[in-house]
């Protein structure tokens, strides 16, 4: 049986700023829908994006040898030894080896730095400013840094890097965005070598220390499999904490919500409601049928992320936000094998960092409409222009 068609431009700017109902259409379609301009099945429902997030027979490897241009072979050299696109039993092992070093004690022990970080930032916060560069992205590439234990003085130059290495995964892509991702890719992986031949001679309490030391069954990262940790862990945690913490001030403010709430509940809600990502693609591993259809092996299907997060099967009036809501079983970070390593971390700092910017800016609003970046999948906002006439002291104590 066919599936059912929709059709639907990703680069048409109304749907970039608006995709929501497109979503709608989609779910009540079917469980999967053949998308044309993708060429490829999509999952929308919340039933099917997670269980299709769960399912072993599929993966974000293609099952079938794939020809990389050569122009592009550096980037895809770091890429495809990314804990992101294995799957196992390398996925099991890199998982393991990077948690050792990465455990919930380091996570939680950047709290003060996050707190204290955000403060300062505030401090430096002037009305007319864009909280979008001069907020969301500083606080999580700071964090990045200080976490892997490279110079803050060298942010920019990570951000830049990110920034052209990530425009890789948008639809509109070509020779001019290929060309700077490899760049940035083989500056990266420059930095990063000196890091790692500093530390192997010293090491020292962070990050990069933990990854080279971490060790099972005899087994360690090589070299490039730790560049390719240390790369994913600025581009896929930066790139979403960027986002979720855009979307969220925007949302807070024209909704009129922006005044205390509780962290946790805040932060789900945010994360539900109109999350970084939007498409998380998968491979069949083999030939399989799900929800009535048959995947050929190597045959993708697209997960919409955010229209799973606003399927009235599982939430009450799911477009409305609600910094109240019980949070609920939201797929922002994804799920199963996939699920985002630097979660954690995302929702710490959003946790930390947007009450106090409540509660230090309490009469911010936005001087501009925010509009969204033609890069639909990676949901972010191109700027995020705000004034406040009122700035309370740094908040103290964590």
């Amino acid at each position: 049986m066919s599936l059912p068609t929709f059709s639907q431009s990703p680069l048409d700017p109304a749907f970039v700023q608006n995709p929501y109902p497109a979503y709608d259409t989609l779910r009540a379609a079917g469980p999967l829908v053949m998308w044309d301009e993708l060429s490829m099945p999509v999952a929308a429902g919340h039933e099917q994006v997670n269980a299709l997030l769960r399912d072993r027979r599929f993966g974000r490897e293609n099952p079938f040898p794939v020809e990389v241009p050569p122009h592009v072979a550096p980037f895809y050299d770091i890429d495809r030894l990314s804990l992101l696109d294995r799957e196992p039993p390398e996925h099991t092992r890199l998982r393991r080896l990077i948690t050792r070093a990465f455990t919930p004690r380091t996570v939680e022990g950047m709290s003060p730095d996050i707190f204290s970080l955000t403060n300062q930032l505030i401090d430096d916060l002037q009305p007319g400013d864009d909280l979008l560069a001069k907020f969301c992205e500083r606080l999580p590439v700071i964090v990045i840094c200080r976490l892997l234990g490279v110079p803050e003085d060298r942010a920019d130059d990570l951000l830049r890097w990110s920034h052209d290495m990530v425009a890789m995964y948008q639809i509109r892509r070509d020779r001019a965005i290929e060309d700077a991702a490899v760049a940035a890719t083989n500056a990266f992986r420059a930095f990063l070598e000196t890091y790692l031949a500093e530390r192997r001679a010293a090491p020292r309490d962070d990050l990069i220390s933990a990854l080279i030391a971490a060790e099972e069954g005899g087994e360690k990262l090589s070299a490039d499999e730790l560049i390719a940790t240390c790369i994913l862990l600025l581009n896929a945690g930066h790139e979403a904490t960027v986002h979720a913490l855009g979307n969220g001030i925007k949302t807070l403010t024209e909704t009129g919500q922006w005044h205390a709430h509780d962290p946790a509940k805040l932060t789900e809600e945010i994360l539900r409601h109109d999350p970084p990502l939007h498409l998380f693609s998968r491979y069949a591993m083999q030939d399989v049928e799900v929800f009535g259809h048959h995947f050929a092996k190597g045959e993708q299907v697209g997960l919409l992320l955010a229209a799973a997060n606003c399927d009235p099967a599982v939430w009450t009036d799911p477009t409305r936000f609600d910094a109240t809501r019980e949070p609920g079983p939201q797929l922002a970070l994804g799920a199963g094998l996939h699920f985002c390593v630097g979660g954690p971390l995302a929702r710490l700092e959003i946790s930390i960092a947007l009450p106090i910017l409540i509660a230090r800016l309490p009469d911010l609003t936005l001087t501009e409409e925010p509009t969204f970046t033609d890069r639909w999948h990676f949901h972010g906002l191109h700027r995020l222009i705000a004034t406040f006439t009122t700035k309370k002291p740094a908040m103290t104590g964590i």
